[in-house]
C-alpha cells in the first residue's frame, strides 16, 4: 500500500521533470540553430564583403568619418529604410563620394547590408548606381559600423524634385518634358537588364523617386537594393509568374496589391511600382496625396482624364513649360500626343492584376518610341523655325 502511494507520489515529479527535459531540450536547439543560422549569415557576409574589397579595394572608418566631418549634418544627402547617405569627400583620393551608413542596431539591417552588396556585385548596367566600394568596421565608440560607398549623384534624387524638403540643396519640379522622357527611358531600362538580363535575375522590390537618382548631364540610376531578391536559378526561368519570396516588399503606394493579399514578390511587382511612378513623373501626383481616398487613386485618378482631359492631371509645371517657350496649337497637339502615350502606358503598367500589365521588355520598347518620336517631332519644329539646321544631326538638351 505505502509502496502504491510513493509511486502515485512519483508519477507528477516524473511527468514535470519530463516536461522540464522536453522544454529545455527545444531551448537548447532553437539556440543552437539560432547561433548556427547566425555563424552562417556573418560567414556569408565576409564573403560578400572580401569580394567587394577585393573588387573594388578598401577604405576605413577613419576616411569615411573625416570625409563626411562627422556624418555631420552639413553632408546629409538623404534617409533610407535602413540608413542614412552622406556627401563624402575621399580626401586621399581626391573624390566625392555618397556613403550609406547603416543603423546596426535597427532590426534586418544586417540582411539588408548583405542583400545590397549581393544584389551589386552582380550588375553593370550604365542606368545603376554604381558601388565603389564597402566598409566594414568599428566605430571611434567601438560599435559595429558598416557603409557603402557609392558615386555621388549631383542631381540629387527625382524625389528632391517633385516634391522637396526644407532641408535639401534647393531645386524646383522643373524637369523638362525631354528630361523626363530619357528619365523614363534610363529606369526602364534598368529594370529590364534587372529582370531579363541578370543571371540569376533581380528583383528590385522599392521602385520610388528618392530611389532615381540623377547625375550631373541628368540621366537617371536606380539606386537602395536594400530590399531586392535575387530569384533562384529555376525560377528564372518563368518570370512573369508570381515565385520567389512571399511578403509585403516595397513603399506605401508603390508597392504591387497583390503582396498585401499574400502573393509572392514578383517581376511584375516591380512593373506595378515603374507604373505608379511614370504617373508620378508627369502628372507631378504622389500615389499617397491627400487627394486620393476610398476608390479614387492615383491610376484611376490618370485612367479617368484619357484622352481627352490629359491637360487636368498633367504637371503644371510642363504647361507653364509651354507657355513660357510660347507654343502654337500644333506644338501643343504633339505634346498632348506624347503625354497621352506616356500617361496610357503607366496605366498599363499599374494594372491591378499582375498577368493584365505589359511586361517590363515590351514597356520599355514602347518608352524609347515615346521618347525618340517626341525627339523627332520637337527637332522638327527647331528646323522649322531656323533654330538648327535641317541636316543638324544634334539634338540640344533641354
Amino acid at each position: 500500500m505505502q509502496k502504491r502511494k510513493k509511486k502515485k507520489s512519483l508519477k507528477p515529479l516524473v511527468i514535470t521533470l519530463t516536461s522540464i527535459s522536453a522544454v529545455m531540450f527545444s531551448v537548447s536547439a532553437v539556440a543552437l540553430i539560432v547561433l548556427i543560422r547566425k555563424k552562417l549569415r556573418k560567414k556569408h557576409e565576409s564573403q560578400f564583403i572580401s569580394i567587394i574589397e577585393e573588387r573594388y579595394g578598401r577604405v576605413s572608418y577613419r576616411a569615411l568619418s573625416n570625409g563626411t566631418n562627422g556624418f555631420s549634418e552639413a553632408n546629409w544627402l538623404g534617409r533610407g529604410s535602413y540608413g542614412m547617405v552622406y556627401k563624402c569627400n575621399l580626401h586621399d583620393q581626391g573624390t566625392i563620394v555618397a556613403v550609406k551608413v547603416f543603423h546596426i542596431q535597427q532590426s534586418g539591417t544586417t540582411r539588408s547590408f548583405v542583400a545590397e552588396c549581393e544584389a551589386l556585385r552582380r550588375v553593370r548596367h550604365c542606368c545603376l548606381v554604381k558601388i565603389i566600394t564597402c566598409c566594414s568596421s568599428i566605430d571611434h565608440q567601438g560599435q559595429e559600423f558598416k557603409a557603402l560607398v557609392f558615386e555621388f549623384m549631383p542631381n540629387g534624387s527625382l524625389n528632391n524634385w517633385f516634391h522637396p524638403e526644407s532641408n535639401t540643396p534647393a531645386q524646383t519640379n522643373s524637369l523638362s518634358l525631354e528630361q523626363r522622357l530619357h528619365i523614363a527611358v534610363d529606369i526602364m531600362d534598368a529594370l529590364d537588364y534587372l529582370h531579363n538580363h541578370c543571371q540569376p535575375p533581380i528583383i528590385h522590390c522599392d521602385i520610388k523617386p528618392s530611389n532615381i537618382l540623377l547625375a550631373e548631364d541628368m540621366s537617371a540610376r536606380v539606386g537602395d537594393f536594400g530590399i531586392s531578391k535575387i530569384l533562384p536559378e529555376s525560377a528564372s526561368k518563368n518570370l512573369q509568374s508570381p515565385n520567389s519570396i512571399a511578403g509585403i516588399r516595397g513603399t506605401i503606394g508603390y508597392v504591387a496589391p497583390e503582396y498585401g493579399e499574400g502573393s509572392s514578390v514578383s517581376t511584375q511587382g516591380d512593373v506595378y511600382s515603374l507604373g505608379i511612378l511614370l504617373l508620378e513623373m508627369f502628372t507631378g501626383r504622389s500615389p499617397t496625396d491627400e487627394m486620393f481616398n476610398g476608390s479614387l487613386d492615383l491610376h484611376n485618378f490618370a485612367e479617368n482624364a484619357l484622352p481627352e482631359k490629359i491637360w487636368g492631371i498633367v504637371d503644371p509645371t510642363i504647361t507653364i513649360w509651354m507657355h513660357t517657350n510660347g507654343y502654337n496649337s500644333t506644338t501643343k497637339s504633339g505634346i498632348q500626343n506624347c503625354l497621352v502615350s506616356v500617361v496610357s502606358l503607366g496605366i498599363s503598367c499599374s494594372k491591378k492584376q499582375p498577368k493584365e500589365r505589359i511586361l517590363i521588355q515590351d514597356a520599355a520598347i514602347e518608352m524609347h518610341a515615346i521618347r525618340d518620336s517626341y525627339l523627332k517631332f520637337a527637332r522638327s519644329l527647331l528646323v522649322e523655325n531656323g533654330v538648327i539646321a535641317p541636316n543638324h544631326n544634334d539634338f540640344p538638351q533641354q
